[in-house]
């Protein structure tokens, strides 16, 4: 089993949005750690080694998170990304005991080529399950190699590691659907064009054009 990351952190002192972004000016994401048996720790690390660690671990990364000496199994809870930089503004912790099974959010992911003439429609892109912290899976794969038209994959034929189990077993999501491709729309021949503002014009004068003998009517006027 690797070894679980640890992330120093120190306990924050200042709170409110102006030492929030001074925090990230000197390259410090400020966050929260919150769990059963303990209150709330308010805190910030290295962005970019958080960032790096969340990069390689994805979403559900867990860590040893090192307060004043003291250190925290947690998991990754909720993220706020910046919608311009894409950097991280604020992280949410989850503080979480070995052996003891949490829900999280897995993505479903497919392999391998159906067989010729079909489509492959993905319906859901992530699951959510009951497992060990420790033992969160990267992602869960559907070999769809061979699959034809017809073929549906659900909830329930998804093949989950050993440990791992549905959180919503009595709902079968669909995940997968082999279809017929869609067949896009030919014109018949003999469709009139859509008519224009200038067809019904007479010939020789422009559509929009103003009949002079009017425009020097109403300048005599």
């Amino acid at each position: 089993m690797a070894e679980t990351p640890v992330i120093k952190g120190e306990v924050r002192k200042e709170f409110g949005k102006g030492a929030a972004r001074r925090l990230r000016r000197d390259w410090r994401l400020p966050g929260v750690l919150y769990g059963e048996g303990h209150d709330n720790y308010h805190f910030h690390v290295d962005l970019l080694e958080m960032q790096t660690l969340i990069r390689y671990e994805g979403v559900n990364a867990v860590m040893e998170l090192e307060l004043e000496g003291q250190q925290h199994l947690c998991m990754v809870r909720h993220i706020d990304q910046n919608i311009l930089t894409l950097d991280i503004d604020h992280i949410d912790l989850l503080t979480v005991k070995r052996g003891q099974k949490v829900e999280v959010e897995v993505p479903v992911v497919t392999e391998g080529e159906i067989a010729p003439g079909g489509q492959l429609l993905q319906e859901t892109d992530n699951v959510l399950v009951l497992v060990d912290p420790l033992k969160i899976p990267d992602e869960i794969v559907i070999n769809v190699e061979g699959m034809e038209i017809g073929t549906q994959i659900f909830s329930s034929d998804l093949p989950l590691p050993d440990g791992v189990s549905l959180v919503n077993d009595e709902e079968d999501d669909l995940f997968v659907n082999i279809t017929e491709p869609e067949e896009a729309e030919v014109p018949e021949e003999g469709d009139e064009a859509p008519e224009t503002d200038g067809e019904d014009a007479p010939a020789g004068q422009e559509p929009d054009a103003v009949d002079e003998g009017s425009k020097n009517d109403s300048d005599t006027e």
